[in-house]
């Protein structure tokens, strides 16, 4: 079992940087890849990167590569995700979630967080 609380979601302007944490419970991170999920109001909730167990590999979906960094810290059982360069079509509420398989796939995803909102205004 993992439990994931998300922080650091909050409004920002565009063009403005947010960092968001994912903390992890349990012995068992270091096992899980994880991802990372937005949900626009009244949209699908899409993926948005993805780190593996080891942090060796890293995947982006194509509206936030180069300008998202996901990371993590398996000492800390903490993901992180920096955002740059943010527009107003970034807004929307992230998630993280916590697999088995190291994929872009939400429905291969075992455990999610409650999400954190991200405001972006023009």
């Amino acid at each position: 079992q993992v439990q994931l609380v998300e922080s650091g979601g909050g409004l920002v302007q565009a063009g403005g940087s947010l960092r968001l944490s994912c903390a992890a419970s349990g012995r068992t991170f270091m096992n899980y890849a994880m991802g990372c999920f937005r949900q626009a109001p009244g949209k699908e909730r899409v993926f948005v990167a993805a780190i593996s167990s080891s942090a060796a590999s890293t995947y982006y979906g194509d509206s936030v590569k180069g300008r998202f960094t996901i990371s993590r810290d398996n000492a800390k059982n903490t993901v992180y995700l920096q955002m740059d360069t943010l527009t107003p079509e970034d807004t929307a509420v992230y998630y993280c979630a916590a697999g088995r398989s190291f994929s872009a796939a939400k429905g291969l995803y075992d455990y999610w967080g409650q999400g954190t909102q991200v405001t972006v205004s023009s």
